[in-house]
């Protein structure tokens, strides 16, 4: 009796681990959502440029990504997209169509939106990128570096 009870316990502290965990990360959108999104109810957006290789990428998403604070204030006040910057995908935003032309002639080409979003006069490419836009879809502020979960906070404030 006492085992069935303990199996049970232990049954539903996963499940409401797992409920709980659902809600704790940042809810990322693709474009055709954030073109939805934006249409509905106009808000900033948030994008994340990342790839598989980039160590403080990657740092970003475990150490600062994974804050409740951040996550609530991304969740509640922006739309947020994270975007492989290698990615091979054709995405239409706002009737035009953007792909990976780079990835044709090079190892790791760069896709469109990237290229377009987070690229700096007489600066190579580089990550990690974050970009802010206001509402109506303009460039607020980019950033070229990691940043802590305090750092992003402060930056994530209204101007």
């Amino acid at each position: 009796m006492l085992r069935s009870i303990l199996l049970i316990c232990v049954f539903l502290g996963g499940y409401f681990n797992a409920t709980s965990q659902s809600t704790d990360e940042i809810h990322w959108k693709t474009f055709a959502e954030l073109e939805v999104a934006l249409q509905e109810n106009p808000k900033p957006v948030f994008i994340f440029f990342h790839a598989k290789w980039c160590a403080y990428c990657k740092k970003i998403e475990r150490k600062v990504f994974t804050k409740t604070d951040v996550i609530h204030t991304i969740n509640s006040e922006y739309y947020a997209i994270k975007m492989d910057v290698e990615t091979q995908d054709t995405i239409t935003f706002e009737n035009v169509t953007y792909t990976n032309t780079q990835s044709l002639t090079q190892r790791n080409g760069i896709h469109e939106i990237p290229l377009a979003l987070a690229s700096r006069a007489g600066v190579p490419f580089s990550l990690p990128a974050t970009i802010f836009l206001n509402n109506d879809f303009t460039v607020r502020q980019r950033v070229f570096e990691y940043y802590t979960s305090s750092e992003l906070l402060e930056l994530l404030k209204p101007l």
